[in-house]
C-alpha cells in the first residue's frame, strides 16, 4: 500500500458517527515541514467544539508529513500504524483534544 492509502485507510476507518462530524476540514499530505522537518503531523484550524459560524472560512487543515514518518519507521507494519496514530491524533486536535487527552488514549 502506497503512503497514499495508508492515510486514506485511517480516514476510511473511523466510526461512522465521527466521520459525519468531519466538516470543513482537509487532509493533505506534504513531505515535511519546512520548520520543524521531524514534524509528523500538524492541525491547522479552528478546534471544532471553538467554533461559531464558519460561512465563508478557508477548511482547517491536516497535513500528515511523509518523510519524517517514512525516516522514522522504515519497517511498513510500523509505518502503516504510525499514519494511522498520526492522522487520528490530528483528527483529535480537530475535535478539540489535547495533547494530554490524546496520551492518555495512545496517539501521542
Amino acid at each position: 500500500m502506497s503512503f497514499e492509502q495508508h492515510v486514506r485507510a485511517a480516514l476510511d476507518s473511523l466510526p461512522p458517527r465521527l466521520a459525519a462530524a468531519l466538516d470543513n476540514v482537509a487532509v493533505v499530505i506534504e513531505d515535511e515541514h519546512a520548520d520543524d522537518p521531524d514534524l509528523f503531523g500538524l492541525y491547522e484550524g479552528v478546534p471544532l467544539p471553538e467554533r461559531g459560524d464558519m460561512a465563508g472560512e478557508l477548511p482547517d487543515r491536516i497535513t500528515i508529513f511523509r518523510l519524517p514518518l517514512e525516516e522514522e519507521f522504515p519497517d511498513p507494519v510500523d509505518l502503516e500504524r504510525e499514519i494511522r496514530v498520526t492522522v487520528l491524533h490530528e483528527l483529535g486536535h480537530y475535535f478539540g483534544l489535547d495533547e494530554e487527552r490524546l496520551a492518555e488514549l495512545g496517539y501521542e
